[in-house]
C-alpha cells in the first residue's frame, strides 16, 4: 500500500487542474450524509438567483470587487 506521504507527493505533482479534480472528488467522497431537504433548499435558492440575474433584477458584480468590498468591511 501507498503511503500518505507518497500518495500526497505524487499528487502535487500533477497539473493544476488534476490536482483540482482530485480535490473535488476527494472532497465528494466524504459528503455521504446529505440531507435532502437541506440540498433542495439551496437549489431552490440558486436557480432563484439565477433568475433574478437573467431578468436584470439583480446586478453581479465582478467577484474581485466583491471580495476587495468584503476585505474593506473586515478591516472597518
Amino acid at each position: 500500500m501507498v503511503s500518505i506521504e507518497q500518495l500526497m507527493k505524487e499528487a502535487l505533482s500533477l497539473p493544476s487542474a488534476s490536482r483540482a479534480l482530485l480535490a473535488e472528488r476527494l472532497v465528494e467522497s466524504l459528503e455521504f450524509d446529505v440531507d435532502e431537504t437541506i440540498q433542495a433548499l439551496w437549489t431552490t435558492e440558486a436557480k432563484n438567483r439565477r433568475d433574478e440575474i437573467r431578468s436584470g433584477v439583480v446586478q453581479p458584480i465582478p467577484g474581485e470587487e466583491a471580495l476587495a468590498e468584503v476585505r474593506r468591511l473586515l478591516e472597518q
